[in-house]
């Protein structure tokens, strides 16, 4: 019964999908793709059928990783992945690569957007005081404040204070304060009038700042707008709530099936969850 159950909803989730997705058989597209939550699963984990379908996808359009990760701690899935050309937009958008076995290390930095988060670290400093900070600089070094290393970042983090903090040039903050819930930092937050800078505010009490107007939708509109693709040609697939500008953006924006109602919400339609492949099944109606 169990199984039939499965079956019976799985074939319901690929007619959804085809439904949104047909219209795009045969096309060149674009595909934005998150990654935690998306192709892995919180533990890191990619299932052999989304390792070969991704490989599959990427041979047939232009598939962006576009995750909210640094370039350090991308590069590792990109390879395990086995994808060796396109793009990946990293840093919630501040930060895009080109993919090109030929260039040193696998890739090319093509894009970068930084601003000064000086102002709002201050004013945050005001209302959390016991909060911990990282910086992320452009060439994809970390400076944080003491005791505060996180596998995202993807590199060491360079321990620094926060008035250090204040005078870099970032192309992302995070700023993580262990002992607050989500519900009770984003009202930490709401107090603080942070302006200036766009940030999401994930699973956790964690926030990610970034340039104004910069998300993975900006960066995805640029490369749509240099490969010169339509805009009814893009399709992107997301979990959380950094990638809701994305799935707005797409002429197709697919939620996973675990994600918040919030995200589901924006999206055109809901695939699986990553622990029963959702993500290959969307992959699956795009291949010819």
């Amino acid at each position: 019964m169990g199984t039939s159950t499965t079956t019976t909803d799985r074939d319901a989730t690929r007619a959804r999908l085809q439904e949104h997705l047909a219209g795009l058989a045969g096309e060149s597209l674009l595909i934005g793709l998150d990654v935690d939550g998306t192709l892995v699963d919180h533990d890191g984990a990619m299932t052999p059928d989304m390792h070969r379908t991704l490989q599959r996808a990427a041979v047939e359009h232009t598939v962006v990783i576009a995750t909210g990760r640094s370039l350090g701690a991308t590069l590792p899935i990109v390879e395990a992945a086995g994808i060796t050309r396109g793009y990946a937009v990293c840093s919630n958008g501040a930060v895009t690569v080109q993919l090109d076995p030929e260039a040193e290390g696998g890739h090319r930095i093509v894009d970068t957007r930084s601003f000064q988060p000086g102002h709002a670290l201050r004013t945050l400093r005001e209302v959390a005081p016991d909060a911990h900070y990282a910086v992320e600089m452009s060439d994809g070094t970390f400076r944080s404040t003491a005791g505060f290393q996180d596998a995202s970042f993807g590199v060491q983090a360079i321990e620094s204070d926060l008035d250090q903090l204040m005078e870099l040039e970032a192309v992302r903050v995070v700023v993580h304060v262990p002992d607050l819930s989500p519900q009770e930092f984003s009202e930490v937050i709401a107090e603080s009038g942070v302006h200036g800078v766009e940030y999401s505010i994930g699973w956790t009490a964690w926030l990610d700042m970034a340039a104004p107007g910069i998300s993975k939708a900006s960066a995805l509109e640029a490369l749509r707008e240099k490969l010169e693709v339509q805009e009814t040609r893009t399709v992107a697939v997301g979990d959380g709530f950094n990638d809701v500008e994305m799935l707005s953006w797409a002429a197709v924006g697919v939620a996973m099936g675990q994600g918040p109602q919030g995200v589901k919400d924006v999206a055109d339609v809901v695939t699986d969850s990553i622990y029963e492949d959702g993500t290959v099944l969307v992959l699956e109606q795009l291949l010819r």
